[in-house]
């Protein structure tokens, strides 16, 4: 037997071994209860994942990064976890960086052969200047993708700190990682397709780390994202949304502010709850380190 033959991932659901012969509904109740074992498996997780998150705010905070690398599946969810901070969260696009073998092509097209490169991996590392200041997250249902374990190996050469994010006991990948997250979501619906229990459990433990960390460095008043991009006239709507929600006034008194303050859901609600202008609703902000509960002396 292989070595990939015996990881959970690999290994025949018993629960669906007739899968091809179902009827429609049949088939997607069977697939949607393997989903229901998801959550299950990261629950366990979340003491670690809470760690992390910390360190991940604290490197972010003091001028670090968070990249994810991962390959197929795994390196396509971090680059979508990635791309979406910017405009959530308001962070420069560097930031937070997605990683895929084989590239931007990777992300529509599979790149044969990409995942088995190791230098490739470390090549990524090295040319992005990684260091002390910044977080690696590498991916992986298998846990031994070569792509991922020489990112990781660049990565803690250089000094950041390393993450595995895996879906199976004993991951090689966990030899290069200060933190290993392993959701043991069993075997798959579909033999071997990853992209289902492992690939939703991933996309949660994502989830987790940037939206947790960006609450952590303050990007969050009460449970809104206060500091999201205003870029087009869906998001300009909820940002007059949120300063209503924070502000407690109505949605004219809400959007006048927020042009006056070049659309800053922060600047907004300071200004409004503290009856200033933006420049001192700024000033306020940059005092209490962009958090607003304590620009408001809440």
């Amino acid at each position: 037997m292989s070595e990939l033959a015996k990881l959970e991932t690999e290994a025949r659901n018993p629960a669906t071994f007739d899968l091809d012969r179902l009827e429609p509904l049949a088939l997607v109740e069977a697939l949607h209860r393997e989903n229901y074992k998801v959550a299950e498996a990261v629950e366990p997780l979340l003491p670690h994942i809470a760690q992390l998150v910390e360190v991940v705010a604290q490197r972010l905070t003091n001028g670090g990064r968070l990249f994810y690398v991962g390959a197929g599946t795994s390196g396509r969810l971090g680059v979508l976890d990635a791309s979406e901070c910017h405009p959530t969260f308001g962070v420069p696009q560097e930031m937070v960086q997605g990683i895929i073998a084989g590239g931007p092509k990777a992300l529509t097209t599979p790149v044969e052969g990409a995942e088995d490169d190791r230098e490739a991996g470390a090549a990524e590392i090295r040319a992005r200047g990684i260091g002390p200041k910044d977080v690696v997250v590498g991916i992986a249902a298998s846990g031994r993708t070569p792509f991922v374990i020489g990112a990781l190996e660049a990565a803690q050469a250089s000094g950041a700190v390393t993450a595995a994010v895996v879906n199976v006991r004993e991951a090689v990948m966990s030899r290069y990682a200060q933190f290993t997250l392993a959701a043991i979501t069993g075997p798959e619906a579909l033999t071997g397709s990853t992209r289902l229990k492992a690939g939703t459990a991933q996309k949660m433990i994502l989830n987790l780390i940037t939206t947790g960390a960006m609450v952590r460095m303050g990007k969050a008043y009460q449970n809104l994202m206060v500091d999201l991009k205003a870029t087009n006239t869906k998001l300009r709507d909820r940002a007059i949304r949120i300063v209503v929600e924070a502000s407690g006034t109505d949605r004219e008194q809400a959007e006048r502010a927020l042009e006056a303050c070049d659309w800053e859901c922060k600047t907004a609600i300071v200004m409004l709850r503290s009856r200033v202008d933006a420049a001192t609703a700024r000033a306020r902000l940059q005092a209490a380190g962009g958090r607003v509960r304590e620009a408001l002396g809440e």
